[in-house]
Order: structure tokens, then sequence, then C-alpha cells
């Protein structure tokens, strides 16, 4: 169909009519009256506009053109990488601001700038990043990450990765390593408390620090002591993407099921070794995970209360998680609306709390790397039970 100059007149004509009949709001509630509930805005356009000839705008309707990654699009949606609102992504929006060395996993502008993606020349970003940025399609997909060939770690391994690799390990790496903590109580009397001390947080869901075990180093070491490198799975197993759903980020657990009896994941044993000490053979590893580490809490409890002298409590929801509780009636002290952060740490209390905080970080430690988080908790309880006369053996847990 052919529009020639004679035909404008008709055309101006009708859209001014169709304009006025859209403006003038008795015209519009009579045709609101005599269009049905379930049609949809479209539909209602099409119906006010059968008067007129109008000419097409192209070949497809808006809402019938096809996107072919509509389905990865509408999964990654209602994924954690998506959620603005999550804690990941709106901690910053007070301020309208996201710190540069922050922004490089909590905003995908960030991450562009820090590897250069944008366009700038790869590191921080030289100024705050603005808030309500997510990890979006460009933070995986963009083309640039193929010539992203190493990440590092904060341990200063700079590790190699495969194409795809690089978004999961460099946000899913944590902030600090061993080398952190020793670097911070060097020098300093094992068990005597320190006020220039303080919590030091390894970060959130750092998988990727936990699947690399003693080669990324991001646990605290104690010296002398021997530590499970990177976890090898089976073969097909090589990658974040092999076990999860890139978009949705769930595990896909029927590849685990291929190789284990197990109903769920968290259920798979990997050893006849009751590292808890209980004889269960039954339950999953991440049990003796989960055991282990709770004994290490309470020690962490102990020691501050029978050799520093000041209790501490530890809320997951209050930064920085440990509170000093001085006249020791199981709550935080306040000053003013606020709890009072721990100020007593030793070197030993510090070493010990950091690696049971990098276990308990990442929930998936469990098929990440089971064998280097029970050896963190091991000899964190070990180095404790010395200073509080506590005999290994009754504990009967295993390294």
């Amino acid at each position: 169909m052919s529009f020639k100059s004679k035909h404008y007149p008709v055309l101006a004509l009708a859209l001014c009519a169709t304009l006025t009949a859209f403006s003038a709001p008795s015209v519009w509630a009579q045709q609101a009256e005599s269009t049905t509930p379930e049609k949809n805005e479209i539909e209602q356009l099409e119906e006010a506009l059968k008067p007129y000839v109008m000419p097409r705008s192209g070949p497809f309707r808006p809402d019938q053109i096809a996107i072919g990654q509509a389905a990865a699009i509408s999964a990654w949606a209602g994924s954690a990488h998506a959620n603005a609102s999550s804690e990941s992504f709106s901690h910053w929006n007070d301020e309208g601001e996201i710190p540069p060395v922050c922004a490089t996993c909590h905003a995908g502008a960030g991450f562009r700038t820090f590897y250069g993606l944008d366009g700038s020349a790869p590191g921080l970003a030289e100024h705050p990043v603005p808030t309500g940025g997510v990890v979006d399609c460009e933070t995986c997909h963009n083309p640039g990450l193929l010539e992203v060939k190493e990440v590092r770690f904060p341990s200063g391994l700079m590790h190699p990765v495969e194409p795809g690799e690089a978004s999961c390990l460099t946000c899913h790496q944590g902030r600090a390593a061993g080398t952190t903590v020793e670097k911070a109580v060097a020098e300093m009397a094992d068990d005597t408390p320190n006020p220039e001390l303080g919590f030091i947080n390894p970060h959130y869901a750092v998988a990727a620090a936990t699947w690399l075990g003693g080669y990324g180093g991001s646990g605290y070491h104690y010296p002398g002591k021997a530590y499970s490198g990177r976890f090898f799975h089976a073969r097909p197993v090589a990658s974040c993407a092999s076990c999860h759903e890139p978009h949705t980020l769930k595990v896909v657990e029927q590849s685990c099921m291929t190789c284990h009896e197990e109903p769920a994941a968290k259920d798979i044993r990997l050893s006849r070794l009751s590292y808890d000490g209980s004889g269960d053979l039954t339950k999953g590893i991440s049990a003796d995970i989960a055991a282990n580490a709770g004994v290490l809490k309470q020690m962490l409890a102990d020691y501050a209360t029978k050799v520093v002298g000041i209790s501490m409590v530890y809320d997951g929801h209050r930064y920085p998680y440990f509170f000093a509780d001085v006249n020791g009636d199981g709550r935080a002290d306040m000053s003013g609306d606020n709890p009072t952060a721990y100020r007593a740490w030793t070197p030993r209390l510090l070493k010990a709390t950091y690696n049971w905080k990098f276990v308990t970080a990442d929930p998936g430690a469990y098929a990440h790397n089971p064998h280097y988080a029970l050896e963190l908790l091991y000899d964190s309880i070990e180095d404790l039970a010395g200073t509080l006369d506590r005999d290994m053996s009754t504990l009967g847990i295993q390294r």
C-alpha cells in the first residue's frame, strides 16, 4: 500500500480525529464502556482506529516480535543477579553512588570499567558509580571478556581463566586472604588483646575462593599445615556453569544425580570418614562441615570469655558482626542505638574467627571444596583448644 501526496490530507484528518477522540473525556469514556475488560491496550487502540486508514509502522507489530533470548532474559530477571532491591545492589542507595572498589562487583558498569570493557584503561573506576545497576547481560556476555586471560585473587594469585569464567571468579573470590590476616597480626603476641586489631571480613559468597582451596590461599593457613588445593570434580564438572544454570543461578542437581544416588546435592557424602565424630555416614558431608563450624563458633566464644576476659557475641545482620558483651549477659553492649564492636582481638582469636567466617560465608562449601573447609575448621579448633586446655581427642573430630 503506497501513500501519494493526495492522501496526506486524509491521513492528517484521520490522525486529528483519532487524537481528538482519545483526548475528549466523554468520547473516551464511551469507547472504554464498549470495550470488554479482557481486551488489552493494543486491542483497544486497534478497535478505536478501525474507521481510519493508517500506515503500518513496519513489517511487524511490537507485541508480535519474537525475542530469541526471551527465555534467558526471563530466567535472569528472576535471579539474584537482577534483584536491584537486594542488599547487594541497594546498600548504597541513600548515598546515590557506589565506591569504585565495591562497584566492580555490585554494578555492571563498575565491572566493565575494571576490565576496560567500556573503552577505559583497566582498573578501578576513577569515580564512584551511580546506584541502580545490577549484574546485567554485558557483565557476562561482553565480547571483550574473551581477552581476559587471568583473574587476580586477594592472596595475590593470578589464576588463568577460560572464556566465561572471569565474571564468576572476579566477584565470588572475597576481599581478603590468609595473607591479609598474617600482615595484620605480624609480630604480635598470640594471646594479648590489641585495640588496633579489628575483624577482617573475607566478604560474602566466596565460592570461587573455596573452590581453589589452598592453591588460592584465601583461608588462613596455620604454619606447618598442608591444605587441599583446587577441588577437581568429575571431568564434565569443570566450571561454575557446569553446576549452576548461568541465568537462574540455580544448582542443576540433575547433573549430580548422574553419578550420585542422593536425592539432593547437600546429601552427598564424598567420604567414609566421620569428620564431626558422630559416626553417622548416612548424612551429607555438609552436615559434618556445619557441625564442626558450630564447635569452632562455641570455642571462639569460650576463648573470648576465658582467655581475653571480654565476652563476644555474633550478629550476622550487623557489620562488623562481632560485638562486645562486657557484662556477659549474652547480648551486645550498646553505644546509643548501635552495638559496640568487639575491640579485644588477639591474633589467635582473629585467625580462627576469620576462618570460621570464611567457611560459613560459602553455603555451598560442601560442594565447592569440602576438604579445604574441614581442614580450616579443624586447624582453627586445634589452635584454640590448646589455650583452652581442651583435649582434641575428646572432641572426636577429624581433619
